[in-house]
């Protein structure tokens, strides 16, 4: 898997839409050209990789077919690709895991869980890396089942998924698990799983965590998905506490000042003067 795992600090994920149901910034996601200058911009403000979703987790409306989510995602990845960006593609569709990597990208985002084994065959053909999420509710619904362990059933889940994905071919090093931040969970099943992330480890996978904007933030902090940046790096905080390997953000600015700040305080990098043009606004 092309990315830089081993560099010793959490990545940080982009995000860059191309679904106009977007709970979040669906209203912005404009032309092709529009969405290759906010990735751009995203590289240029730190992000690692860019993270492309074709169609929204949103429960209000039908999933979208295959052929039109590859349309949306599919010539987005080309672009990316030329201009060396390392890329993801948040889908749970095999067909469009084929195209995205066929097109360039280097890691398939499952949200569903490898619901559909074929996005297994799909990774394990090219080597592309595949995120594996705990849920356990069908992607475009919402539906909280009930847990006797949340946190041993994220466990027990992924540990089983991840052996799905070696029986299909599909390298260790080639997968990433996620805990599934408000996926089947209500907001205090998300901080409690958030709570015991360092649990996660047993797995011996790199840990991504998209908390970015999520309900849980908003049931905490009572705010809109806009106005969720504190709270969401307060949640970042505590991933980077845990060893997360990569955020998924939405204000990718903001998250790498954070981990910038937090690592120095912490002493893993040096601190140099400030430019005197940063004195003042």
């Amino acid at each position: 898997m092309r990315l830089a795992l081993e560099s010793g600090r959490p990545l940080v994920m982009g995000i860059v839409n191309a679904s106009p149901e977007s709970f979040s910034d669906g209203a912005q996601v404009g032309s092709l050209n529009d969405q290759l200058r906010r990735a751009l911009a995203l590289r240029d403000e730190g992000a690692d990789l860019i993270d492309v979703g074709g169609e929204s987790g949103v429960t209000d409306r039908p999933p979208i077919s295959a052929d039109e989510e590859a349309t949306r995602v599919v010539p987005l990845v080309e672009r990316l690709a030329a201009e060396g960006i390392v890329t993801s593609v948040d889908t749970w569709k095999p067909e469009v895991a084929r195209a995205a990597v066929e097109a360039g990208a280097a890691l398939i985002n499952d949200v569903s869980g490898l619901r559909d084994p074929g996005l297994a065959d799909a990774c394990a053909e090219s080597g592309a890396g595949l995120v594996i999420m705990h849920t356990r509710i069908e992607p475009k619904v919402k539906a909280f089942p009930h847990y006797d362990d949340v946190v041993a059933d994220v466990l027990g889940f992924l540990r089983e998924r991840i052996a799905l994905a070696r029986e299909h071919g599909v390298g260790e090093e080639q997968i990433v698990v996620d805990p599934g931040p408000d996926f089947a969970k209500t907001p205090a099943e998300t901080v409690r799983v958030l709570r015991e992330l360092p649990r996660l480890h047993e797995l011996g996978r790199p840990i991504l965590l998209a908390v970015s904007r999520k309900d849980f933030v908003g049931a905490v902090t009572g705010r809109p998905p806009h106005e969720r940046l504190g709270g969401t790096l307060a949640a970042l905080a505590a991933g980077a506490d845990a060893g997360a390997a990569i955020f998924r953000v939405h204000d990718v600015a903001a998250a790498v000042d954070f981990l910038k700040v937090r690592a120095a305080l912490k002493g893993d990098t040096p601190v140099t003067e400030l430019s005197p043009e940063l004195r003042r606004s």
